[in-house]
């Protein structure tokens, strides 16, 4: 892998013209701080801090269970279908100067449900939003519904459900998150989901090898059928499914900052990337929990040129996977592609 001589101020510049798209993002971890802050006042009572001093100290994570606890705690703000437009526009609005074109946004139906929104409701305000991200922001939001896999059958069901009966226009996929040292003793039920979904042609897009080993993998890949993994980064433990990875050519939706924040990774000195790309695995890269983690999509790409040396070439060529592991019209991607291919020269 070649290191670029290019100073960091040109890679700097390079990185925010670069059409970028974003595929591996949550509603809930995308609210940034003063949309978090106005929340937890606007619904008080909650376990969420009021000052921004106190919300960015609990925004430092322990380790994975920790992080789910406290995006629950934020996830518990989102009360009504216009706190949701509210988290959409909010986001199309941050990535639009980062040089994002394209959203695959995760949205999880059962957070919703569980605290009386009704999915018609819902999707109005996702619809809404994805209207408004493209006028005002010139950015292009699809969605993702996924299940909070620590919570079971009910939860496989309602999201399912949702995704069937009353699906925003923009929907093109169906995931699965959480903490996945559950999700075994739910297996039928996830694998179920995942083939009514599959089967009203919504593309699988599930997460799997954040926190847990290969296993994970090979189950949504097998059981889920798998079409993108978000994460993966635990895949090389396993030398045969590296090879499956390679030779499928099975996108991987990797983001470092996360992995580091959540105990996944020690630092991103010894993260993983750069031997997956070594071992010729599709690698796109993504922000996950942006605010959360005191990142953004464009730092992202920021951080693997400076922790792995990636120049121009490099750079342009993770935003060129993600183009094409979108599931944006053939046209658009092209179009994309064309744009990273003039400015990488």
């Amino acid at each position: 892998m070649t290191i670029d001589a290019t100073t960091d101020a040109t890679i700097d510049a390079f990185i925010d013209a670069l059409p970028k798209v974003e595929l591996h993002v949550h509603l809930i971890g995308s609210a940034s701080v003063p949309t978090v802050l106005e929340l937890a006042r606007r619904h008080p009572g909650s376990t969420v801090p009021t000052s921004e001093e106190e919300l960015r100290r609990f925004y430092t994570f322990r380790d994975f269970p920790h992080f789910a606890q406290v995006y629950r705690a934020v996830n518990a703000l989102v009360r009504e279908p216009e706190d949701v437009a509210t988290l959409v526009l909010g986001l199309a609005r941050d990535l639009a100067p980062q040089g994002a074109r394209y959203v695959e946004l995760q949205v999880t139906p059962y957070a919703h449900h569980i605290v009386g929104m009704p999915m018609r409701e819902v999707t109005e305000a996702l619809d809404l939003a994805a209207a408004r991200s493209l006028a005002d922001h010139g950015v292009e939001m699809a969605y993702i519904f996924d299940i909070p896999g620590e919570y079971g059958e009910e939860a496989a069901k309602v999201t399912v459900e949702h995704a069937l009966q009353e699906p925003p226009a923009a929907l093109v996929g169906f995931g699965i998150g959480g903490i996945e040292q559950e999700r075994p003793k739910y297996r039928d039920a996830y694998r179920s989901a995942f083939s009514a979904a599959r089967a009203a042609g919504l593309h699988s897009v599930p997460h799997g090898g954040e926190m847990s080993g290969p296993e994970t993998i090979w189950e949504v890949i097998e059981g889920y059928g798998a079409e993108r993994i978000g994460h993966g980064i635990n895949c090389l433990a396993d030398p045969r499914l590296v090879a499956h990875l390679r030779d499928t050519q099975l996108p991987l939706d990797v983001c470092p900052t996360s992995n580091v924040c959540t105990g996944q990774v020690a630092d991103l000195a010894g993260h993983p990337l750069p031997r997956m790309l070594e071992e010729g695995l599709y690698v796109t890269l993504n922000s996950d929990d942006p605010p959360m983690f005191a990142t953004t999509l464009a730092d992202e790409y920021r951080a693997a040129a400076r922790a792995f040396g990636f120049g121009r070439s490099e750079l342009a060529q993770l935003a060129r996977n993600g183009v094409r592991a979108s599931y944006l019209a053939e046209e658009r991607k092209q179009a994309l592609i064309e744009e990273i291919d003039q400015l990488a020269g």
